[in-house]
């Protein structure tokens, strides 16, 4: 009976899987402020007000330049947006963050006001993977906000596993890897021997501010500030962790599966 109940309640609430990428993509909290944007026109003369409230050191600016903002190291506290007098730094709401090189997160130089969103993988690449890709998800002294998001997508919500993307116990089985955390010097050794054990050809994911430059603990003589420092990494997916559609967008770039651009 109780077998029976339960199959009654499931096919009542039907399907809860969303639709995207073949429909629009989930409405995001009002508090998620998305990317950000850099219009270094703006920024005024001898101001650099953006610099010192940065926790994590992301925002610099040389004598005669403009503000130049990493968004590799950014923790998305909008600290910036705030004290930027001439609004010269601005959220966009923007899910979209992920890209191939890790230069493509810097903004505010010329022609790089927004990011540049990651490109496919190459035509050998992308036969191997487009459509069976298993990864081997290495916490490398994270804090698990980054993990916690990213187990979010193997929910019935997001359900990953329709892309064929899979999340597997063993690196032997895996296609790549998936990295978060600002890689502690306990973990360099884990890591390089994950990665080797990974067959080639491979590929790296890494997602969140911590695996990409050191994030918080940023110059902590005992982290190797990001995953780039021990393996080659081809994607990058800011954010302090990044929302879920935010990974989701950037795996599915990777592998060419979005139809918008």
């Amino acid at each position: 009976m109780f077998v029976l109940d339960t199959l009654a309640h499931r096919l009542k609430r039907g399907c809860e899987t969303m639709a995207y990428p073949g429909g629009p993509p989930p409405t995001l909290p009002d508090r998620h402020g998305g990317a950000l944007r850099v219009d270094a026109a703006k920024c005024a003369e001898n101001c650099a007000a953006c610099v010192p409230v940065c926790p994590t050191q992301a925002i610099t600016r040389l004598p005669e330049k403009p503000v130049v903002l990493d968004l590799g190291r950014c923790i998305f506290c909008a600290a910036c947006v705030e004290v930027c007098p001439a609004k010269a730094i601005t959220q966009t709401g923007d899910h979209r963050l992920a890209v191939r090189r890790r230069e493509d997160l810097l903004l505010g130089q010329p022609g790089g006001e927004e990011v540049r969103l990651a490109a496919a993988l190459d035509d050998k690449l992308k036969k191997l993977f487009g459509r069976s890709l298993r990864l081997r998800q290495v916490s490398a002294g994270g804090c698990n906000a980054c993990e916690a998001d990213t187990n979010v997508l193997g929910t019935i919500g997001w359900d990953l596993g329709r892309f064929g993307i899979q999340f597997v116990a063993s690196p032997r089985h895996a296609d790549g890897l998936l990295i978060t955390g600002p890689v502690s010097r306990n973990m360099e050794l884990a890591l390089k021997k994950t990665y080797d054990a990974v067959a080639s050809p491979k590929i790296v994911i890494a997602v969140g501010a911590c695996a990409i430059a050191g994030g918080p603990f940023v110059g902590h003589p005992q982290i190797l500030n990001g995953a780039s420092s021990v393996v080659p990494v081809d994607l990058f997916v800011p954010g302090c962790p990044p929302h879920p559609l935010t990974i989701l967008d950037g795996l599915l770039r990777l592998l060419d599966r979005l139809d918008q651009p």
